[in-house]
């Protein structure tokens, strides 16, 4: 196995990773950005110089694009609040005021346009939120501690947590399991937890802290005012918190796995108390050792 350092932004360094190779596993993204334009650099621009690169060598047989959750758009649904691959997109992502949902969404049409246009063969897979031993911030689904106080917006809604381990075995199944070409599969493990249940837990296994819950209903209140008086002051507040977002985030919802489990055989390996218990534990190590 040969192991290439480069750059995704590097037309040549994409020629060079993708020579002679039928299968790619495209996991790279910008983590953490806030910037759009920084965002669609590395994740849209590298993403299309991969697919370009696919296409001078010419032995691709699949194209396994990682994408998120965060690219649907949680409203107008077939199913009112359940949420699978038959979902709609954000159509105007950049109403979100989320770079990182901005470039996912970019990304995933780029997939699809090298698909229609030049027939690049691809599966995209879409996880939830993913945890494990690495990760210590509680998810934004469950609430925020933007203001020195953390707000509990998740409530009862259940939270799309997928075990690290889980999700990169979904991943690999993807690139492996024949006749799939073409399909979206959303990767979210069994037994997912309620914002509220997944709060107490970490505050008795973690750390203990202060929360403050606001309802739903306020908490689509408060996105409107804060939306209505970033438009209103032609953008001197960002559009942080705005009612796509809220959908996206915090409205009642439920998660199906049922697609990946029929087409792909897929089952979490890791059950989610055992992840659980190992998130917790690998937040507990950080803050030990920190």
């Amino acid at each position: 196995m040969a192991i290439l350092k480069g750059n995704l932004q590097s037309f040549a360094d994409c020629l060079d990773a993708t020579a002679n190779v039928t299968l790619i596993y495209h996991l790279a993204a910008g983590a953490g950005e806030k910037s759009f334009p920084d965002a669609f650099m590395n994740s849209v621009v590298t993403t299309r110089n991969l697919l370009e690169a696919t296409l001078v060598s010419g032995c691709l047989k699949r194209f396994v694009n990682v994408s998120s959750f965060a690219v649907y758009t949680n409203q107008r649904k077939l199913h009112w609040r359940q949420l699978d691959e038959e979902s709609p997109m954000e159509s105007h992502p950049e109403q979100r005021g989320d770079a990182y949902c901005f470039a996912k969404v970019k990304q995933d049409a780029m997939v699809l346009e090298y698909s229609r246009q030049r027939g690049v063969p691809y599966v995209i897979v879409r996880p939830g939120y993913v945890i494990g031993p690495g990760k210590t911030k509680i998810s934004g689904r469950v609430g925020i501690d933007s203001f020195g106080v953390f707000l509990h917006l998740g409530g009862q809604n259940r939270i799309p947590f997928v075990y690290v381990d889980n999700c990169a075995d979904a991943v690999v199944l993807a690139g492996m399991m024949p006749g799939v070409n073409g399909e979206v599969f959303n990767i979210v493990d069994d037994d997912l937890p309620t914002s509220r249940q997944f709060l107490r837990l970490y505050k008795k296994k973690v750390r203990r802290f202060h929360s403050f819950y606001i309802p739903h209903i306020i908490s689509y209140f408060l996105c409107y005012l804060w939306e209505s008086y970033s438009r209103w002051s032609e953008g001197q507040l960002p559009p942080v918190f705005n009612r796509k977002e809220w959908h996206s985030a915090w409205k009642k919802t439920s998660y199906s796995n049922e697609k990946i489990k029929m087409r792909l055989g897929w089952r979490p390996r890791v059950p989610m108390e055992e992840a659980l218990d190992r998130y917790f534990k690998g937040c507990c190590q950080r803050r030990e050792s920190a």
